[in-house]
């Protein structure tokens, strides 16, 4: 099924990734439903997708809620009509020494990259396999392939939306496929809201982000032509692709070189 003209909900969709595949989403002359717990950021998306091309409406949801994440798969089917297309794009991060993560952060952090996604899935994947097609996004990390140290929640939340996205799209196949997005650095503003991290690690990271050869909406089209094809894995960056291959083919000594290296780096 070709993407254009598709009805679409993306969570977390007033800023970074999310605006960005609501936009890619407008050029391909979709109609989309902008969820986000930022009503003005919703707004401004709706009004930029509607200047891209494409139709908008926004819900205020907040998807650590069941509730509201059912109340949106009903809004949705009623104001844009069937859903071809869901991204589950709103997440978090929370980061540190294993130890110096509070439980709070932990839970706000599941609540929100996994808890999100699986409310997100469980609301959509019903009607998509009544009608036997559409395609769920679901926006992970290559941290959660790579699991790199002292980023431990973000790590272990990522890497449960992959399985699920495996599981999924095993499950639901042929009809409805499931694509797990897996980028490494590119801006966007997770590291303001992060818990945990120090001014330097901030730094340092958005350094990454700025040097990316690929920025939003690169990941947001390369994603969306994944999902078209109904790709499992999409990995937009070329450093995500070779860690990937790199931890695959030599998975201890992969994490022996990052134990060296996380050492180092606590000792400054």
């Amino acid at each position: 099924m070709a993407l254009d003209g598709c009805n679409a909900v993306v969570t977390g969709g007033a800023s970074g990734l999310g605006r960005a595949l609501c936009l890619e989403l407008a050029r391909r002359g979709g109609t989309v439903l902008i969820a986000d717990i930022d009503a003005d950021g919703a707004s401004e998306t709706a009004e930029l997708v509607r200047a891209a091309g494409g139709s908008a409406a926004i819900a205020e949801c907040d998807v650590r809620q069941w509730e509201q994440v059912e109340a949106l798969a009903h809004r949705a089917a009623a104001e844009i009509g069937p859903i071809d297309v869901l991204c589950n794009n709103a997440g978090v991060a929370a980061v540190g020494p294993f130890e110096e993560i509070s439980l709070e952060d932990w839970r706000w952090c599941v609540d929100i990259n996994l808890w999100g996604v699986i409310y997100g899935c469980r609301a959509f994947l019903p009607k998509m396999r009544e009608r036997r097609r559409g395609y769920v996004l679901n926006v992970a990390s290559a941290a959660g392939l790579l699991a790199p140290p002292g980023m431990a929640p973000y790590n272990i939340t990522k890497s449960a939306v992959v399985a699920l996205s495996e599981t999924l799209h095993a499950e639901y196949a042929p009809h409805v496929h499931v694509t797990a997005l897996c980028p490494t650095f590119f801006r966007t503003a997770i590291m303001d809201n992060a818990r945990g991290a120090d001014e330097k690690s901030s730094r340092a990271t958005k350094k990454l982000m700025d040097r990316s050869a690929l920025q939003a909406p690169d990941v947001a089209r390369i994603a969306l032509d994944a999902v078209q094809r109904g790709t499992l894995y999409a990995v937009p960056m070329r450093d995500g692709r070779m860690f990937w291959r790199l931890k695959r083919a030599l998975p201890q000594r992969y994490y022996d070189v990052l134990a060296r290296i996380f050492a180092q780096q606590s000792k400054r």
